[in-house]
């Protein structure tokens, strides 16, 4: 759970709660201006932060502790970014592999990139050039990226992948290997247990899009090593961001309509 997700539940709870943002902010001993940018996603609350609006809202223990391990994940994930840095992007890809491997669905809407699960070798490539690594880093991180998405070959895995029109557009390769990005896209999308959608600019929303991934972990699939094991999915914003991720799939086109939108845009880069 991101900040975002994280203050849109706490939002949610206190909603719920039926008491104004005001009284909980003075019970939690903060502004009103920080409290709304935490439910806005604007700041990253401190773990003592969730603490004292969860005590302020009136939640159980159990709550309580649910969302607090969830601060603490947050907080620790935001370290954790800088530390693959140093060590090498490719770690961050075998720990994502682990955790692909013990899903047994995947929801994933993403409004900026190609999925990582879908993406060609030159598309990772061209992602990591901006972020200043070596040619040694850069190849170890595509070729774990590329070990991960043997994964959407899994049949007893479920994937449902939606993508925004702007994504296809987004010219971070030459044409001819745009056109190679969006041809690798159909060809998963005929995979049995893959369902890619896509999001048409002309379609009505009512969310604003960022990024939203919920995977569903089969029970015992972290090896009993996690406290919370699967719980995490039945956390109220885990709940939220599936209703939101059902919104933007509702509003998206899918198999045959899919690829015929998607062949449109790949025959645009050829003709260049």
């Amino acid at each position: 759970m991101n900040r975002t997700d994280l203050g849109t539940a706490l939002r949610a709870l206190r909603q719920a709660s039926g008491k104004e943002a005001k009284a909980i902010a003075r019970s939690a001993v903060m502004s009103a201006s920080k409290l709304s940018k935490i439910e806005n996603g604007r700041v990253a609350p401190s773990v003592m932060d969730v603490d004292r609006i969860l005590t302020a809202i009136g939640v159980s223990d159990e709550v309580k502790t649910e969302y607090l391990a969830a601060a603490r994940a947050a907080a620790t994930e935001s370290v954790a970014w800088r530390e693959y840095r140093r060590l090498g992007y490719h770690r961050k890809q075998r720990q994502i592999m682990a955790l692909d491997q013990s899903m047994t669905t995947l929801k994933l809407f993403q409004p900026s990139l190609v999925p990582g699960l879908l993406q060609t070798p030159e598309y990772v490539r061209s992602i990591l050039d901006g972020k200043n690594l070596g040619a040694e880093s850069i190849s170890r991180t595509v070729s774990a990226r590329l070990e991960r998405q043997g994964v959407v070959y899994d049949s007893s895995k479920t994937m449902i992948f939606v993508i925004t029109e702007p994504v296809l557009r987004w010219r971070l390769l030459p044409p001819a290997m745009m056109a190679g990005q969006l041809d690798r896209i159909i060809s998963v999308s005929r995979l049995p247990n893959v369902d890619i959608r896509l999001a048409p600019l002309a379609a009505q929303q009512v969310d604003a899009p960022r990024t939203l991934v919920r995977h569903q972990r089969r029970p015992g699939g972290d090896g009993g090593n996690s406290p919370r094991g699967d719980r995490r999915d039945r956390l109220p914003g885990c709940l939220l961001l599936s209703e939101q991720f059902g919104r933007f799939a509702g509003s998206a086109v899918s198999g045959d309509s899919m690829r015929i939108a998607v062949e449109r845009i790949r025959d645009e880069y050829l003709q260049e």
